[in-house]
């Protein structure tokens, strides 16, 4: 187990099917996405709350996917109690150190967990342009602690030097240093957009780390539905 100022946790079975074990002493509390809890012992005590509303209000709620943002702070009462978590179908679990210097941009469906002195802010607003239709709801992470992110596949971090950029298709992102600037934009022409898949990217430039996972949702998705479309279909008839 690592230890962070009294907070003892592991990431068992990495890397495909890895799982956040955290080991809670009394009065101490984790705050988790809601959902993912895999199993906790009965001295943990959960309470559910919703993060503030998105900056569009509950129309943009739904708008951004319906992801509303729930979390459930679990707190240790009376004794210890271990509890575990786990988000994506199969993928990676990273932890990453936020500081006063250090926060991070993160796709709301990468967050897992973090510890009491790190902050979500689901009203920012610097991550709108353009992301309308593709279901994605980025976060910006601030404040002390650590911060655990789930990826659907591998973890596949970079670098980046000032000034450098790298261009990512924005299924595959996952988090990004907010030292970096950044901007959204359509793949390619009109025609590249349309057929080619990848829809809109995000350009970010250095300095800071970049997280992108291996796979993701939409691809699996539509692989999934080429097994299921004949079968629906031949019932349909």
């Amino acid at each position: 187990m690592e230890v962070e100022k009294g907070l003892k946790y592991e990431v068992r079975y990495k890397p495909s099917y890895s799982m956040l074990v955290v080991q809670l002493e009394p009065g101490e509390t984790i705050t988790a996405e809601s959902g993912a809890m895999t199993y906790m012992q009965p001295s943990v005590e959960v309470k559910t709350r919703m993060r503030e509303k998105s900056f569009l209000g509950t129309l943009g709620l739904s708008f951004l996917g319906r992801q509303s943002f729930f979390v459930n702070d679990y707190t240790a009462t009376g004794a210890a109690g271990e509890a575990a978590f786990v988000s994506a179908p199969v993928g990676d679990i990273e932890v990453l150190e936020v500081s006063p210097n250090q926060g991070y941009i993160v796709q709301k469906a990468s967050y897992i967990a973090s510890t009491q002195d790190v902050n979500l802010d689901v009203q920012w607003q610097g991550f709108t342009k353009g992301l309308f239709g593709q279901g994605l709801f980025m976060i910006k992470v601030s404040g002390k602690g650590k911060l655990f992110i789930n990826t659907f596949g591998a973890i596949d971090k970079h670098t980046l030097k000032p000034g450098e950029k790298m261009i990512v298709d924005n299924f595959h992102l996952v988090a990004f240093s907010d030292t970096c600037p950044y901007k959204v934009t359509k793949f390619g022409g009109l025609k590249e957009t349309l057929l080619g898949g990848e829809g809109l990217v995000t350009e970010i430039t250095g300095p800071g780390d970049i997280y992108i996972q291996t796979k993701n949702l939409r691809e699996f998705v539509d692989w999934l539905w080429t097994l299921l479309e004949p079968r629906v279909q031949s019932k349909a008839r």
